[in-house]
């Protein structure tokens, strides 16, 4: 298949599935990312994912990994005009983080209806820890001020960073959480210690559950911004087994999504907390990249 085809094919999966979850597509907004990233479409995995706070989902956002080798996933934003290249500390952190460490790959994420967001740093065999962080100099001062709360609340191993580039933001993907972090007395003093909402009952149950964990910060305050809970992708899933209620368009979007895999859909849920309340993410993979393969097959300890 040739990457145009490719690129096609993968505009179409989007198109289908935020029509099925109730979002607004237009092809002038998603189709110039396809185009750019095109070199990348063929190996790359895709996640599409909508969020529970509106009913219709505002946006559906799409993932796309970029596998380390294929394209610079920063100079290409730059040179499309998604981001403009500028002297905040936000527009050097990538490269600081590829000097430091093996970036297996990257992600692009996107939104239909926003537009270009973020970019990751994907490194999950090869974590940096809270000091090798806090001295990367573009980094936001907020990791350094809040080291020691991370350390205290067993969060101390970084799989993956994600800069945002339309808010100015970074988050951080903490990974081989402990079984001291999953605690129902652990989750609940690290958020009142981040001034935020405490989950209960089924919130609460699903943040246990975690695979990783993430946090968001910014350049301007010492404050975390929003906290994030995923548990581990399943394949299959039960909406009745999540922690709030699902709309049936939103139901609908995960089973009717295409994916170029066999078998039910493989589906990540995370729930997040900022400080006007909680929300759900649901997303289905769409495709899968050899990473993503690998990565599902030793959670899962069957082939993907």
């Amino acid at each position: 298949m040739s990457k145009a085809t490719v690129a096609e094919d993968v505009y179409a999966a989007i198109e289908e599935s935020a029509r099925l979850a109730g979002t607004p597509c237009s092809r002038e907004t998603v189709w110039p990312v396809l185009s750019a990233y095109e070199k990348a479409l063929p190996q790359a995995g895709i996640v599409l994912s909508v969020s529970t706070v509106e009913h219709p989902p505002a946006d559906l956002d799409y993932t796309i990994t970029v596998p380390s080798g294929t394209v610079d996933p920063y100079a290409v934003a730059v040179a499309n005009g998604f981001v403009t290249d500028t002297d905040h500390p936000a527009g050097t952190l990538l490269a600081d983080i590829q000097a430091r460490v093996p970036v297996t790959e990257h992600l692009i994420d996107c939104g239909v209806v926003s537009g270009f967001s973020k970019i990751y740093a994907h490194f999950p065999f090869d974590l940096l820890g809270l000091s090798q962080l806090a001295d990367i100099p573009s980094m936001p001062p907020a990791l350094a001020d809040n080291t020691d709360l991370f350390a205290r609340h067993h969060l101390t191993d970084v799989a993956m960073i994600g800069i945002d580039y339309q808010r100015k933001t970074v988050n951080l993907y903490f990974a081989h959480l402990p079984e001291e972090f999953r605690t129902a007395q652990n989750i609940l003093e690290l958020h009142r210690e981040l001034g935020l909402p405490e989950p209960s009952g089924k919130m609460l149950e699903f943040a246990r559950k975690s695979f990783r964990v993430y946090v968001t910060l910014g350049w301007d305050s010492s404050r975390i911004e929003r906290i994030c809970y995923a548990p581990s992708p399943v394949r299959g899933w039960d909406p009745s087994h999540l922690p709030v209620p699902v709309e049936p368009e939103v139901e609908k979007f995960v089973n009717g999504s295409r994916r170029t895999y066999a078998g039910p859909p493989i589906v990540i849920a995370a729930v997040k907390w900022t400080a006007d309340g909680q929300y759900l993410n649901l997303g289905p993979y769409c495709r899968l990249s050899p990473l993503m393969r690998k990565l599902l097959q030793q959670l899962t300890g069957q082939p993907v």
